[in-house]
């Protein structure tokens, strides 16, 4: 199986180097960065990770702290701690780590680790089928009930999450989706349906198939052409949205001009 795995450092460099080293592991797939360990819990919530690897000594929550947090979750991912102090490894078993790596990491050590959380999956695989149900049922926990204001983006080769306030408009281009802030543009993994589906539907408008605008982004509408528009918004480009003909009734009842 391939692991989905968070970085979690406040120092760049280390986030770096650990990102080189795990690299050379075709069963480990870095799929985001945290610079602390809240950004860290949002993302865990955000995303289903297999294992973390988490920095000790943090600003503000520590990685111990983070590692305790994690045993409250439903799906918890496996901690491996990476740090420069050797003084904490009781701590950090003490909230179930797979291993603790002292830095700088030796490619062999850490292979080791990562090998203890292949085999924890072998040995205990994800529910499927029934016995998925069945635990479901007895949690209480429905899925569908969990919303969260934030969109999940790549910047910089790490994950960040996206308020729903931040988001001018979303769009597709050459096959990507994209996240327009008032600076950045962001790569999203969604599609704009499933964008459409999971954003503020009172707030964000399929303008066109190509294009989902946050309306309490735009500034100016102006006439096209055959019964068409173009919405400025008010991001540092003053970036046009384009109105279908077929969107632009709709449109015209929902702002009622």
């Amino acid at each position: 199986m391939k692991l989905k795995a968070l970085i979690v450092d406040d120092e760049y460099p280390a986030r770096q180097e650990l990102r080189f080293l795990l690299s050379s592991f075709s069963d480990v797939e870095i799929v985001g960065e945290a610079t602390n360990a809240q950004e860290a819990l949002a993302l865990i919530n955000a995303l289903d990770y297999q294992v973390l690897f988490l920095d000790v000594s943090m600003p503000g929550m520590s990685g111990l702290e983070l590692g305790a947090a994690i045993q409250e979750l439903p799906k918890q991912p496996h901690v491996i701690f990476v740090t420069a102090y050797d003084d904490y490894a009781v701590q950090a078993f003490e909230v179930n780590a797979v291993d603790y790596l002292l830095k700088p990491v030796e490619p062999g050590r850490l292979k080791k680790a990562i090998d203890k959380v292949v085999k924890a999956y072998q040995e205990s695989p994800p529910e499927s089928g029934e016995d998925a149900k069945t635990t479901a049922a007895k949690n209480k926990v429905d899925p569908s009930t969990i919303k969260i204001d934030r969109i999940p983006a790549e910047k910089q080769g790490k994950t960040v999450l996206v308020a729903e306030s931040d988001i001018f408009f979303a769009f597709t281009e050459q096959d990507y989706i994209y996240i327009k802030t008032h600076n950045d543009k962001l790569l999203t993994r969604f599609t704009l349906k499933e964008l459409e589906a999971r954003l503020n539907p009172q707030v964000f408008f399929r303008t066109h198939r190509c294009y989902l605008v946050n309306l309490h982004k735009v500034r100016e509408i102006v006439p096209f052409f055959n019964g068409t528009y173009n919405l400025v918004v008010e991001d540092k480009l003053n970036s046009e949205v384009p109105v279908s003909r077929a969107q632009a009734k709709k449109l015209r009842k929902i702002l009622g001009f």
